[in-house]
């Protein structure tokens, strides 16, 4: 475990009254669990509807995730650095697939909300996303928990899809409506919008898999610390592990920071390199590596290098 200084705050897990809202369709619906419940149909076996105490009597999960908003879908590689690490608690999404029975041909999962508006020039839409129905067996939950108590209504009360390895679009808030398929929706929210070229490639992907990234909370940006030995720490992320995280101030050599093994859960790994600050002002950056070998890009992506800027003083 790293040890933190008592001017670097241990935020391992987000409070829920800081974790961020994005919402594309206005307001919120107002649902709650007497009235709410969730159809499962198309290629299944047995469609379903369940209220909420049926999906309370299902088998539950806990784990701790990272939850990350990709940005805005009209400006796909303007950095946001959106970012939460929340504990959830539901439903995993296979026990309910198997009470309905995916037919053969079912190759994907369609999730909507009950949220309805307009985005992008289109009206009357509600929130909806797809996932390949493997993906979705293995990794979605239906979430009604968030860091031990309800979701409360701006985070999807009184249930939610939760995608852990994937952008936050994909977990689905206020969810009503499970649909199983042999091909993907064309929506503005599913092949639309929020699709990208990775560097390297010409193929259009869905955004799914989070990027590689890492952001440093401490020293705060902007603000005054003591000159001297200090400590530069924050978070670093990925869909899978992240294996490494550099440091740099001013234009020094990129140094190596103390980090945090990830654990069974897909959350956020603590980063920590102490530094002597010389009076004055100072640049400091970080960037991480994953166990896939990418590397956060220094510039012109969504998840290039976090930067910040602080001035070292003399005391006294």
């Amino acid at each position: 475990m790293i040890r933190t200084d008592p001017e670097t705050p241990d935020v391992y897990l987000t409070p829920v009254e800081d974790v961020f809202v994005r919402n594309h369709l206005g307001p919120h619906p107002r649902l709650d669990t007497d009235t709410w419940s969730l159809s499962v149909e198309g290629l299944v076996e047995r469609p379903l509807r369940l209220d909420f105490r049926a999906l309370e009597g299902l088998p539950q999960t806990r784990f701790t995730a990272v939850h990350e908003c990709f940005g805005n879908p009209l400006h796909p590689t303007v950095p946001t650095r959106a970012v939460t690490n929340v504990e959830w608690a539901g439903v995993p999404l296979a026990e309910v697939l198997e009470l309905a029975g995916p037919r053969p041909e079912a190759r994907h999962v369609w999730l909507e909300g009950a949220d309805r508006g307009d985005f992008a020039g289109e009206s009357g839409l509600s929130f909806l996303k797809d996932l390949p129905l493997a993906e979705a067996r293995a990794e979605v939950v239906l979430a009604h928990g968030m860091n031990g108590e309800p979701l409360r209504p701006d985070h999807g009360y009184p249930v939610r899809a939760v995608a852990p390895r994937m952008f936050g679009t994909n977990s689905v808030k206020w969810l009503t409506r499970i649909v199983l398929a042999a091909e993907r929706p064309e929506h503005v929210f599913t092949t639309r919008l929020y699709t990208r070229v990775l560097p390297g490639e010409s193929v259009v992907r869905p955004v799914r898999e989070k990027d590689v990234c890492s952001k440093l909370l401490a020293p705060k940006d902007g603000g005054t610390v003591p000159a001297g030995v200090r400590e530069l720490a924050g978070y670093a992320w990925s869909s899978g592990e992240v294996t490494a995280v550099e440091v740099a101030v001013d234009d020094g050599d990129w140094l190596p920071a103390e980090l945090e093994r990830r654990g069974p859960h897909p959350s956020w790994q603590r980063f920590r390199l102490r530094h002597h600050l010389a009076p004055g002002p100072h640049r400091i950056r970080c960037r991480a590596v994953d166990a896939a070998g990418r590397v956060q890009p220094l510039t012109g992506d969504r998840n290039a290098v976090h930067e910040i800027r602080v001035t070292a003083v003399v005391n006294g």
